[in-house]
């Protein structure tokens, strides 16, 4: 099919259109010269860290004694200059924001800062392993599917969703802004699980299938925990100030304390809701007070409904749940 170049003409004008409507205050565009944390390079060095936590599974593979150093040495000092670069240009767009000046001029060497903060994640690693080590041990012991603990590091969506949420939790402690999110938002697309990396979650912590799972940012989670698919532990409500305007800071979600299991599709909110330890929540739950230790809490008789050629029969099972 031939190109109307007649049409092709009007190019220029449409760009001119299109750039009018980039204005400095509409929130949809970043034009200057301080540039953001690049989606790309937060992504690689996802994988370059987890090349680093999980050697010999997803990156090279043939590592053994005699040239692991070296292959964990080249990932160390790639993850060095990548993070310097990217928490560097974080730091200094956070600042940019919260002194709402728009160049890049600042007394500040954003970039050694990034350096620190990039040695110390690297410093956490050996005990980022040892927990992790934990959560696949939760795994392979809460799912009679699994045949190996390769198969969790490999496969498991939920282990991947914790992974990242790990590393991104270790950089808001840190005080890294921006790439936190970024690399959690990335592992909600690849898994379908949404854990805020400010949530704080204890050792142990296991989920089971994994799609539709959402843990929110003041979320308190203990040791042992595990959580089915399509659970939420979300705000109940949003406050406002005089003005209508969000009250950020407060703590919004729930608290799961230690040995909990949560099965699939129950919705637990508000930042004052807590569930004591060794507590069962049944699937498909509502729940937005406390819950007493020790306790299950299930839906009362749910009723399904058969209609057939023959006949029509109401069933009425009490819910079952093995522990």
């Amino acid at each position: 099919m031939a190109t109307d170049f007649r049409l092709k003409q009007r190019l220029p004008e449409l760009t001119e259109q299109i750039v009018r409507t980039y204005r400095p205050d509409d929130g949809l565009n970043h034009l200057g010269h301080c540039p953001l944390p690049s989606y790309n390079a937060v992504v690689e060095i996802l994988h370059n860290l987890r090349d680093v936590l999980y050697p010999g599974y997803r990156g090279r593979v043939g590592l053994h004694q005699g040239n692991i150093t070296y292959h964990v040495g080249n990932l160390v000092d790639t993850l060095h200059d990548a993070m310097t670069v990217q928490i560097g240009r974080a730091l200094q767009h956070d600042h940019r924001v919260r002194q709402t000046h728009a160049d890049c001029d600042s007394a500040v060497d954003f970039e050694a800062k990034g350096q620190a903060m990039a040695i110390e994640l690297l410093t956490r690693i050996p005990r980022l392993r040892e927990v992790l080590a934990t959560d696949v041990q939760a795994a392979f012991e809460g799912d009679p599917a699994c045949q190996t603990t390769d198969e969790i590091v490999f496969c498991y969506p939920g282990f991947e969703a914790i992974t990242i949420y790990r590393i991104a939790h270790e950089l808001v402690q840190l005080g890294v802004p921006f790439i936190p999110r970024m690399m959690t938002e990335w592992a909600h697309k690849q898994t379908g699980i949404d854990i805020h990396p400010g949530a704080t979650i204890g050792n142990h912590f296991f989920i089971d299938h994994g799609t539709g799972v959402v843990i929110g940012e003041t979320c308190q989670i203990g040791n042992h925990v595990k959580l089915y698919q399509g659970v939420t532990l979300g705000a109940l409500s949003f406050p406002t100030d005089a003005d209508g305007h969000l009250i950020r800071g407060t703590k919004r979600h729930p608290t799961i304390e230690d040995r909990v299991v949560v099965y699939a599709n129950a919705t637990i909110l508000g930042g004052r809701t807590t569930i004591g330890h060794d507590a069962v929540i049944g699937s498909s739950v509502w729940i937005t007070r406390s819950v007493s230790p020790l306790t299950t809490v299930t839906l009362e008789k749910p009723q399904l409904r058969v209609r057939g050629s023959a006949a029509e029969s109401d069933l009425s099972p009490e819910l079952n749940f093995q522990i």
